[in-house]
Order: C-alpha cells, then sequence, then structure tokens
C-alpha cells in the first residue's frame, strides 16, 4: 500500500516538473519572438501613421479643377411643370429666405470639411445664385402664359454668367422659352443650342441635292407659276449631268430639256433658281411637310452657313423658314434642326432686310405672345422683338411700281459732294418712325411689279398684275397678321395708293374684311396717279419697244377703270371721315438715259379730299425724306399722330 501510494506520488511530482517545464519554453519562445517582432511591428505602424498624415496633408480639394469639369458639363434636367411643385406662388420674400438658407447650409459643410469657399461666392447677390437659375428656368416651363412669358423676359436680361450657365439653359429650356428668348432684345446668343452636324453624302454637290429636293416634291396643288419656276431651276444642269439622268428632267408633266449647261452658270445663280423655286413650294401646305420630311432643313441650314458672303441667298432661305413656320405642326422641326439660334443671330443683323426677314420667321413661330401670322410678303418692321407695351394701332406701307418692301422706304440717298450723315437709315419707318411713335405696329408689303413684260418672269402672271387680283391677294395676306383689329393709317408710294384704294373699296363690300375700312383713320399718298400717269402715255406710244406691263397700262391717263376706282373711294372716304394727306412731285424724273419726265403731274397727284402738299422733289424721292427734321417727314409724321390721337392719348 505503502509501496503502491509512494509510486503515485512519484508520477504526479514527475508530471508537475514536465508541465512547468514545458511552460517555461513556450514563454521564452514567446519573449524571443517578440524581441524581435515588436520593433518591426510598432515600427510598421508608426510608419503608416506617417504616411496617412503626410498624405492628409498634401491631398486637398481642388476647387480649380471641379470648376473646369463644371464647366465642361452640360446638365440634362427632367422638366416638371412649375404647378405641380408647388413653386407657383412663392413670393419674392420666400425666394430670398430659401436662397439664405442654402447658402448657410453650405457654408455649414465647406466648415465641417474644411472646403475653401471662393470669396466671390460670399459676395453674391442671392437672385444670381444658381439656384435662382433653376427657379427662373422651372417658371419658364409654367402652364400660365404670363408667368412663363415674364420668366422668359428675366432670363433674357442675364448678360454676366458664365459660359456653363448659358449653355445649362440652352439644354434645358424648352422650344417656347428658345423662341421666346430669340424675340427678346440683346439676348445673349449662347442661350441657344449650336445646330446638329449635317448629313454627309458622299459625291454630291449642293445643287444636286436642291435638285433632288425640288424634284422629290407632290405634283399636286402646283400653279403654273410654281412649276415654271421649278422647271426653270431643274433645267439648270452641265451636260454631263444630263447625259447621265437620260437628258431630261420632268415636272408636273412636262418634259424640259436642259437649256443651258453650268458651265456658263454660276453656281450662287442656279441655287438662286433653286432656292425661287423652293419658295414658291413652301406657300403650299403640303408641300411644306415634304420639305421638311426630305431633309429640306439641314439642306437649307448648309447653304446658309457655306454662302454668308451671299445676303440674298440667305435672304431667300429666312424667307423659306418663314413660310414654313407659319405651320405650327412644323415648329419641333424647325426647333430641333437648330434654326432658332441661326434666327436669332440673324436679327442682330446691321442690313434691314435681313434682320426683318428674320423677325417675321420667328414671329410665326411665337405662339406665347403673337396671335397674327405674318405670310410672305408681309413684314414686321415694329415690334420685331417681344415689348410689354400695348400696341394701340397699326401703320401699313404700300410701295409703288419698281419698288420694294424696304429700298421703297429709305433715306433720301446722298451724293458724294454732300456730307453723309452717320446715321443713315435703310428704313425710315423703322428707325424714326418706330422710334417716335413706340406703339405703333409698323408692317411693310411687297409684291412684284415691272414696268415691261420683258422682265415677266412667269407665264401666268400678266393676269396676276391686275388691281383686282393683287387687291384680294394682299387682302387675305393682311387678314391673316390682324389687320383691322386695331386702328390703322396707311401710307402708300405711286402704284401702291391705287392698290390701297381697290382694298378699301373690296373690303367695303366683304362682311369678312368690313373691319379693315371702319377702322381705317387716315391715308398718305406720295404721288399717287388718281387720274392716271405720263409713264403710261410714253409706254403704250412705245409699245413696241417696252411691252408695257399690265400694271403701266392700267395707269394710263384718263383711264375709264381709274375714273370710276376714283369717284367710289372719294365716295367711301367721305362716307367714313377718313383723314387724307397727299404728296406731290414737281421736279421731272431721269427714267434711263434719255427719258425724263414729270411721272405723276400735280393735277392727278391731287385727290381734291384733304390736305396736298407739292414738293420739289421727284417721283423716286417723294417718299424718301432727307433728314429726320425735314418738312417730309415731319408733315408725314405729324398726320399720323392726329389721324391717331385718340388711340395714342390711352
Amino acid at each position: 500500500m505503502s509501496l503502491t501510494a509512494r509510486c503515485v506520488f512519484c508520477c504526479r511530482g514527475l508530471a508537475t516538473t514536465a508541465s512547468a517545464a514545458k511552460g517555461y519554453n513556450r514563454w521564452r519562445s514567446v519573449k524571443k519572438f517578440g524581441k524581435y517582432a515588436g520593433p518591426v511591428i510598432v515600427g510598421g505602424c508608426i510608419f503608416i501613421t506617417y504616411e496617412i498624415l503626410a498624405l492628409g496633408e498634401n491631398v486637398t480639394l481642388d476647387t480649380q479643377a471641379v470648376e473646369q469639369e463644371k464647366l465642361k458639363s452640360y446638365i440634362y434636367v427632367h422638366t416638371i411643370p412649375l404647378e405641380q411643385q408647388g413653386l407657383q406662388g412663392i413670393t419674392s420674400k420666400a425666394r430670398k429666405e430659401l436662397h439664405r438658407a442654402v447658402k448657410r447650409l453650405v457654408q455649414a459643410t465647406a466648415e465641417i470639411f474644411s472646403w475653401p469657399l471662393d470669396e466671390h461666392y460670399m459676395k453674391l447677390d442671392v437672385e444670381d445664385h444658381e439656384s435662382g437659375l433653376w427657379l427662373l428656368l422651372k417658371r419658364t416651363q409654367s402652364r400660365i402664359k404670363a408667368v412663363r412669358v415674364q420668366a422668359v423676359q428675366e432670363l433674357a436680361k442675364k448678360h454676366h454668367w458664365h459660359d456653363y450657365q448659358y449653355r445649362t439653359v440652352a439644354q434645358a429650356c424648352d422650344q417656347k422659352t428658345s423662341i421666346g428668348l430669340a424675340r427678346s432684345k440683346n439676348v445673349d446668343v449662347r442661350f441657344f443650342l449650336c445646330p446638329p452636324l449635317p448629313k454627309v453624302i458622299e459625291d454630291s454637290c449642293i445643287e444636286d441635292e436642291l435638285r433632288y429636293l425640288l424634284a422629290s416634291l407632290p405634283q399636286s396643288e402646283v400653279d403654273q407659276c410654281v412649276q415654271y419656276f421649278t422647271s426653270l431651276a431643274l433645267r439648270e444642269s452641265n451636260q454631263s449631268l444630263s447625259a447621265q439622268r437620260g437628258g431630261l428632267w420632268c415636272f408636273g408633266g412636262n418634259g424640259l430639256p436642259y437649256a443651258q449647261s453650268l458651265s456658263s452658270v454660276p453656281c450662287e445663280k442656279v441655287e438662286s433658281f433653286c432656292l425661287q423655286a423652293l419658295a414658291k413650294h413652301s406657300k403650299v401646305p403640303s408641300h411644306c411637310d415634304k420639305i421638311v420630311t426630305n431633309g429640306g432643313l439641314q439642306l437649307l441650314q448648309k447653304i446658309y452657313q457655306l454662302r454668308q458672303d451671299s445676303q440674298k441667298i440667305q435672304r431667300n432661305i429666312i424667307r423659306i423658314i418663314g413660310n414654313l413656320a407659319l405651320n405650327e405642326r412644323l415648329h419641333s422641326a424647325i426647333a430641333q434642326s437648330g434654326w432658332i439660334g441661326i434666327l436669332a443671330e440673324a436679327m442682330k443683323s446691321p442690313y434691314v432686310i435681313q434682320a426683318s426677314h428674320a423677325a417675321r420667321a420667328l414671329a410665326n413661330l411665337d405662339r406665347d405672345t403673337v396671335e397674327e401670322k405674318y405670310e410672305d410678303g408681309v413684314y414686321i418692321l415694329h415690334p420685331q422683338y417681344r415689348t410689354s407695351q400695348p400696341i394701340k394701332a397699326d401703320v401699313l406701307f404700300i410701295h409703288g411700281l419698281l419698288g420694294a418692301a424696304f429700298k421703297t422706304w429709305r433715306q433720301k440717298d446722298r451724293s458724294d459732294a454732300e456730307d453723309k450723315e452717320a446715321n443713315y437709315t435703310e428704313c425710315w419707318p423703322k428707325t424714326w418712325l418706330a422710334a417716335d411713335c413706340p406703339s405703333l405696329r409698323i408692317l411693310s408689303v411687297e409684291y412684284d411689279t415691272h414696268l415691261s413684260d420683258w422682265k415677266s418672269k412667269c407665264p401666268v402672271e400678266n393676269e396676276r398684275k391686275s388691281l383686282a387680283y393683287r387687291s384680294r391677294e394682299l387682302l387675305t395676306k393682311l387678314k391673316a397678321a390682324g389687320v383691322g383689329d386695331r386702328p390703322v393709317v396707311w401710307v402708300a408710294h405711286s402704284m401702291g395708293g391705287l392698290l390701297v384704294k381697290k382694298m378699301l373699296l373690296d373690303a367695303s363690300e366683304d362682311p369678312e374684311m368690313r373691319s379693315v375700312v371702319q377702322n381705317t383713320q387716315g391715308i398718305v399718298f406720295y404721288s399717287v396717279p388718281h387720274c392716271g400717269s405720263r409713264l403710261a402715255e410714253y409706254s403704250v406710244s412705245a409699245r413696241f419697244l417696252l411691252f408695257p406691263s399690265v400694271e403701266v397700262k392700267e395707269l394710263s391717263k384718263d383711264s375709264p377703270a381709274l375714273r370710276e376706282l376714283n369717284n367710289n373711294f372719294t365716295k367711301l372716304v367721305r362716307e367714313q371721315e377718313v383723314n387724307i394727306l397727299s404728296f406731290g412731285e414737281m421736279l421731272p424724273t431721269n427714267i434711263g438715259s434719255m427719258i425724263k419726265l414729270h411721272v405723276v403731274p400735280l393735277n392727278s397727284a391731287d385727290l381734291g379730299i384733304g390736305d396736298f402738299i407739292p414738293l420739289e422733289v421727284n417721283h423716286l424721292n417723294i417718299c424718301k425724306p432727307r433728314s429726320r427734321d425735314s418738312y417730309l417727314y415731319q408733315q408725314s409724321l405729324k398726320f399720323i399722330k392726329d389721324a391717331l390721337a385718340q388711340e395714342l392719348k390711352r
């Protein structure tokens, strides 16, 4: 027993000694590992900590780089109607409080993250902050027209923004806003997106593309004049193209061989022929759809950019765009093709004709503030931009033989010997009358006239030259332009006065047009041949040389038609109590190098009603004042103001 106990005790002692030895060895291993690994670990931690601190000191937020990226960015915004956002009735005070809250939030965030803030930002007025930009954009998309128009007006006054802000608006604003901006005075053109890149057609030239476009247009609803202009444009081709295409181009069932080669016809002339034909087609609504569908907008834009040295071609192109804009269903296509920005730039042109063509096109596009439609040949001289001033009356200018909507009403030409004024105007109604009577709408009408049938363009145009035809045509156009809805004063030169008389007589017999007569307050006649013209006598006596046109034949002295027109008109103006002012020429006019005559004698220019003022000027200068202070202009201005005195005082 004792032996057994002793054995057990010895075994336990050995086990205890072995465990102690094993624990001692393990601790020695740990101490040995810590001796060598500890410094490595501690050193690594210190190194990593140092690198992190150093990196924190070296890495800062580069605000300039962020700003540069911001300038490059284009932001696309999902537009939501203003009313859905509950911001329609937001007051100016509430808006400023909102801006201040945004500014405080930005400042607090900058302090937390130690972001540097530009001092300029701290000095910015709250209305200039970008939050104001987005609020303004939301207002431009309001369903309430008054709110929308006011917002566009405020947006157009922004002239000190960064480039990226203009580009942001250009992409975020809708079609109506873009059109409204384009019709705002002194607007920054950066508000408009650049036109998309045109589609490149290999082995194709401008002339070919124009011809393909013309040939693709429908043959229905085409009168003989449209057919004539189209055939004239299509036959201007070279012999090689004629051979490739089988020698003939057809339009409307008539095959016309090529008459001339492009080697003898300048490219600009060929393009001009094609554009004239396209302008005729653009008056037909169904053809307008085909022009747009077949890439006409992009092609016209390409020609417009390539022909920047030709005002005539650019005018014809803008004229076509103005005709297309008469169709509201095409407005989206016109806007998406980039024409809004091009028209906005054209509005800034120093050339009156160019700017007026663009003003007509944009007015036809602007359905927010313009109810009228300006058809081909009717141009708005004032106001060409959106205005908050109400229009109280209309003044219409009608030119005469060989005249035009702009050149007839220019300031009197000065010779080299005379001192030329620095402020010479190419259209005194647009420059002087608009400044003296800003509450008037000033329109100018254009139509083709010829002294001789040698210059007749269309074979069936003779029947369209009569006073009766032109009266009906112009009355329809003027009614679409809203003439007759407010008081009106007519200003006419030469044969234009006869046209005014005929239009008023026709309108008096048409119930739908009678308001034109009822609202006529006055008429200014500049050398109007009420009893005929000596030019007609001379042309008839030399008929074998001149082939006098229909217009000239109607001006024959003591013509029964003129006598009847004059008698009926004088009866009408007495009944309506219309004010009349007539001017007569006292100097002969040079017609060519060999003819010198009084075109309209004084007894023919005197209507016998109202005031008659003879002036020592010739027939061409009777409607061209020498200056703004001249007797001719001042008397005309006084008459217009007196005739519309009741309306202008309101």
